[in-house]
């Protein structure tokens, strides 16, 4: 049976098929069917994206392109056009909005739903999530998967389940064997370090999990061990947030060939300042401080930092500024990569004073029709 302290959401999941990768296979159908690669295929290159073609062969994002390559010698490299992959997420999302106001965006190719209340008036987040799918792929022409349950945690795994080109419902009333069944290494937010010391500790699966006490997970794994203990039980208040405010924008660059020489360094700033600039404007958001993303051969990594006492998007100042940070001390080794982030944005303070309407929880006392 369901915990009564679950509260009454249906919460879709929608995560796109291999997203990047798809899109590339849908603006050239030559690509179609073959193992694709969104990504550099330098030797410094690394894969963004994998089409469920090169998964086969074990290519997965994060993968250096050179062992992605002896993976899959036939595997075929695509420069990422994130403009593109961007114009047709905001396709996708507008579908979303078809259905209700609550969207909670993750990324390009994901977000929550929450049609509890919705504007087709449909009292099945089923039937939602499969009529949202089939328009996607009509209306788009690409694939996409979805989870349904009673909260995000829930939904977000259980996406995961049928993909690619499927979706699963864990209805109320599962929740709690689905959780037990399942292994810990499926849990959102249990990573691969984190499972192996659940390992260690004879916990392998939900119910596993579910057998040890509060004190016990928060004497192992601090707060997140409270985390644990309540979801592994299916309680996870957070709700769809549908004003998700961006706290942090940056655009960076892995050089074929280690640099040395601070000029030839101040040469990728300016296009690396251009990219942070062109971004910033794009969404119509200024920051105040700007961070100096460098890392070195040896493949340390350093931040420098400077708080402006106003909003910039400029690209001359984020220039001079990201110069006078590079200049502050002397660098440690040559660099593979350079990085300019801005944060402290003023969407966060025009959020701070906006007015969110906040729902409060309710127990679940009635059988919802998933």
């Amino acid at each position: 049976m369901m915990s009564t302290d679950l509260p009454t959401r249906k919460i879709i999941h929608i995560d796109m098929d291999a997203f990047f990768a798809s899109v590339e296979q849908l603006d050239n159908p030559e690509l179609k069917g073959k193992p694709v690669a969104v990504g550099g295929s330098s030797k410094r290159g690394v894969v963004s994206a994998a089409s469920y073609e090169a998964r086969k062969f074990g290519v997965r994002s994060a993968m250096s392109s050179v062992v992605a390559k002896l993976n899959c010698p036939e595997l075929v490299f695509v420069h990422p056009r994130f403009d593109r992959y961007n114009e047709i997420s905001k396709k996708i999302r507008a579908i979303f909005y078809d259905y209700t106001n609550m969207v909670e965006p993750l990324s390009l190719d994901e977000a929550y739903l929450d049609v509890t209340e919705n504007k087709k008036g449909n009292p099945s987040a089923t039937l939602i999530a499969h009529d949202i799918r089939e328009r996607i792929f009509k209306e788009v022409g690409l694939t996409a998967s979805a989870g349904i349950s009673v909260n995000k945690f829930i939904a977000k795994i259980a996406s995961d389940f049928n993909k690619p080109n499927g979706q699963k419902t864990v209805n109320p009333e599962d929740v709690i064997p689905f959780l037990e069944a399942l292994d810990i290494r499926k849990f959102f937010g249990i990573g691969k370090v984190t499972a192996e010391k659940m390992y260690q500790l004879g916990i392998f699966t939900g119910k596993d999990l579910k057998l040890k006490s509060l004190d016990f997970l928060s004497d192992k794994f601090g707060k997140s061990g409270r985390y644990y203990y309540y979801v592994v039980r299916g309680i996870h208040n957070s709700e769809v947030k549908s004003h998700r405010i961006r706290k942090s924008l940056a655009a960076e660059r892995t050089f074929s060939e280690n640099l040395s020489s601070e000029i030839f360094m101040m040469e990728k700033l300016n296009h690396i300042a251009e990219e942070v600039s062109r971004r910033l404007k794009h969404s119509q958001i200024a920051g105040k401080t700007i961070t100096l993303k460098i890392k070195y051969s040896d493949f340390t990594l350093q931040t420098r930092s400077k708080t402006l006492p106003y909003f910039v998007s400029d690209k001359i100042i984020i220039l001079e500024q990201a110069k006078l940070l590079l200049y502050q001390e002397k660098l440690k080794n040559s660099v593979r990569l350079l990085g300019i982030s801005m944060s402290n944005l003023n969407t966060e303070s025009t959020y701070a004073k906006a007015s969110v309407d906040k729902r409060k929880s309710v127990s679940v006392q009635l059988k919802f029709d998933f």
